[in-house]
């Protein structure tokens, strides 16, 4: 018997709680200048109780070949991803419509 998801009722292998999260999430990527002129994109408006952003930046990190962390609900980069970042995340299914890119 396999468990049920207590918000849609299905059971956890049709569970389709994330990737409604995904689709509704309004995420905002921005690039900001550190220590020393070294740059860092930061992404966030990802809601941490529909997503697990830990997860999230870990495959992020991964991807980009870079360090990073999480802070405050935010994913820090090290380094300039603007324009690679928005195609990633619309890959794992957020929604290309709801990500905004500050220059």
């Amino acid at each position: 018997m396999s468990e049920i998801c207590p918000k849609c009722g299905l059971p956890k292998e049709l569970c389709v709680c994330e990737t409604i999260a995904k689709e509704a999430q309004k995420i905002k990527i921005k690039l900001e200048k550190r220590k020393f002129g070294k740059q860092i994109t930061v992404i966030e408006g990802i809601d941490d109780k529909s997503i697990n952003i830990k997860d999230l930046a870990k495959k992020l990190k991964s991807k980009f070949a870079c360090g990073g962390t999480v802070k405050n609900n935010t994913i820090e980069l090290q380094g300039n991803h603007l324009s690679k970042v928005k195609k990633y995340l619309a890959e794992l299914g957020f929604s290309e419509e709801m990500i905004e890119i500050k220059g």
